[in-house]
């Protein structure tokens, strides 16, 4: 989720002018407003990017942190909260499968004394706001010492499941046990919550990194027959997740919905004749082996949240070449089309100028209101929402969201 897109898409061109208004479509008047539309932001937990603002806190200081961004929230007339309950193969509730998350004490396993997931639901309800749980499936730790783990982690357990790449040590995708440990432990969050939403964002094979190999050898020996290479064969294993995933959501819990956020970019145009008019220098269906849009396609998601982390006229990859390309893609799907939006560039003064303006985010969501296809936001992420160190998101809620409404269903 914290990816770089401006690496990813190459080096920033000119910023354009950036479109005031579509100019067509629907528009975001008062009867714009009462439509049901998604208003969401990101709550992150991994490495204490949102919440808890540090490991060790006591579960009094813990729950009014939290309790203050589901505030945060409704002050901005959000619906939805998505919140990672599943950072790097633990959890943030007493699961039978996982340890307890390090970011909470401090220490892999150790009990905190109060449930969050179960928490976080009830007071989100409380506030009228949707509550979707985001696991991330393949990573297990920001690290590569597997001696770090707490002794009864399952990947010590199953040292086999496991492989080092780029820094960090993830579960091997190739393996029909890795997929069903995965879907079991976030399955036992479905079924024990009244979760809104089960959500994934952009990791699935890690994005590459230069001078080192994902050595899945082994496994593709021996269950890649009849694919027609590596690539193919690991798409497979990705789409065998995802497929899964939402039928045993589904199946469990009938109000709660399934969605992705990916990478905003499935594959040039340059690679692919139906891929969007961008160059980037990462293609989710290339690289991270997550063909998103037969995803969208097949309707094996209720929602899909591209990542459009650029700013309109950016050349490598144009917000305003990808909403549309996203818009037809979920055409004539029942997929939810909601857009991803980088908060968090606003006021950077690392990014193009186009980030210094505080309009730039709402120039955005007049842009969407041009594509019946866009049926909401979500922002990355609640810290800067919660900060808004140029007021671009209360320009956003000043311009958009002249009250509350409900999510779509």
């Amino acid at each position: 989720m914290l990816w770089t897109p401006g690496a990813a898409a190459s080096t920033p061109g000119g910023a354009g002018n950036p479109a005031e208004s579509a100019g067509h479509g629907r528009g975001r008047g008062d009867a714009a407003d009462r439509r049901p539309e998604f208003r969401g932001m990101w709550l992150a937990t991994v490495a204490n990017r949102d919440w808890p603002s540090k490991p060790g806190l006591t579960a009094e200081q813990q729950q009014a942190e939290l309790v203050a961004y589901l505030d945060k929230a409704a002050a901005a007339r959000l619906n939805a909260v998505i919140f990672q309950v599943r950072p790097t193969a633990d959890a943030l509730w007493p699961s039978p499968y996982e340890p307890w998350s390090q970011y909470l004490t401090g220490v892999q396993g150790r009990d905190p004394g109060w449930d969050p997931l179960d928490f976080a639901v009830r007071e989100a309800h409380a506030r009228d706001l949707e509550l979707h749980a985001w696991f991330n499936p393949y990573r297990v730790a920001n690290h590569t010492d597997p001696a770090k783990l707490v002794p009864t982690h399952p990947a010590r357990l199953h040292s086999d499941w496991v492989l080092p790449y780029g820094g960090k040590l993830y579960y091997n995708p190739g393996l029909p046990e890795v997929r069903a440990f995965v879907l079991d432990a976030i399955m036992d969050a479905v079924r024990r919550y009244p979760v809104d939403g089960v959500h994934f964002d952009d990791y699935f094979y890690p994005y590459p990194v230069a001078g080192q190999v994902f050595d899945d050898d082994a496994a593709y020996e021996e269950y890649g027959d009849g694919f027609p290479d590596r690539a193919s064969w690991r798409r497979d294993n990705i789409d065998q997740l995802v497929r899964e995933l939402g039928e045993r959501v589904r199946s469990t819990r009938r109000t709660a919905r399934f969605g992705v956020s990916p990478f905003g970019v499935w594959r040039n145009q340059a690679t692919d004749p139906t891929g969007s008019d961008t160059r980037a220098g990462v293609q989710t269906y290339d690289d991270l082996y997550a063909d998103t849009r037969k995803w969208v396609r097949e309707e094996w998601l209720d929602y899909v949240v591209p990542q459009v982390y650029w700013n309109i006229g950016f050349a490598a990859a144009d917000y305003a070449k990808l909403v549309p390309w996203w818009a037809r893609t979920v055409d004539g799907t029942r997929v939810h089309l909601y857009i991803g939006e980088a908060l968090y560039k606003a006021g950077d003064p690392a990014q193009p100028a186009p980030w210094q303006n505080p309009k730039e985010l709402s120039r955005h969501l007049t842009f969407d209101a041009g594509y019946r296809q866009v049926r909401g936001n979500v922002y990355f992420s609640a810290k800067e929402v919660a900060t808004d160190r140029t007021g671009a998101m209360a320009r956003v809620v000043a311009d958009h969201y002249p009250s509350r409404v409900r999510p779509p269903r």
